[in-house]
């Protein structure tokens, strides 16, 4: 079976290959050709590596098969299932929270792991057989600072309120609580707290 085009953005392309996803990061002609390599090789690696890590801490990721620095590429298991940006309005509201807590608790799992995210939305989260799982780790980092797990949340928020306007309270209510088990929980949600304050003031 030849493998299938199935998204294109900015920085690479996904294809399907059976029960595959390949991930191919695209060539930048506008940056010198050294400096597209090594960055495109860095971030396959980085990805590559934050997708493990992601998966020993106990959240659900798409396993990685297999990875190439030199061609920039991930190929990693198929997850079956259906973006959840596009499930939350078939939701009703009990199942909205317990989705909503599931979520928290698997992003307390990553920043107790010091994984940051970097681009939490429903568009990167699959539900599949019960359970989310989180996608495209591409602007993902390590991290101790308590500053990028604030901002990680913010940009989650912010994304909530703009996409499930209807829903934001009930799931960001629900999301925190599951987001308890974080560590150092309450310097966390001070700190979204300050980032919110300052974004407001540059706004």
């Amino acid at each position: 079976m030849e493998k299938k085009l199935i998204a294109k953005g900015a920085e690479a392309n996904l294809y399907l290959d059976g029960n595959r996803i390949i991930k191919e990061r695209i060539e930048k002609k506008y940056r010198a050709k050294e400096l597209d390599i090594k960055l495109r090789r860095g971030r396959t690696k980085r990805e590559a590596k934050l997708l493990e890590n992601a998966k020993r801490s106990g959240v659900d990721v798409p396993r990685v098969l297999r990875s190439d620095d030199e061609r920039s590429i991930i190929e990693m298991e198929f997850i079956d299932g259906r973006i959840l940006k596009d499930m939350i309005p078939e939701m009703g509201n009990s199942e909205i929270e317990r989705i909503a807590f599931m979520i928290g608790k698997s992003i307390a799992r990553l920043h107790n792991s010091n994984i940051i995210h970097n681009d939490l939305t429903t568009s990167n989260m699959i539900l599949s057989d019960d359970r989310v799982f989180f996608i495209d780790f591409g602007l993902g980092l390590m991290s101790t600072r308590i500053e990028e797990r604030g901002m990680d949340l913010v940009v989650l928020k912010k994304s909530l309120r703009a996409t499930h306007p209807d829903k934001f309270n009930l799931i960001w209510k629900n999301l925190i609580e599951g987001y308890k088990s974080a560590n150092r929980f309450d310097e966390i949600m001070n700190r979204v707290r300050v980032i919110e304050r300052r974004v407001r003031y540059m706004e």
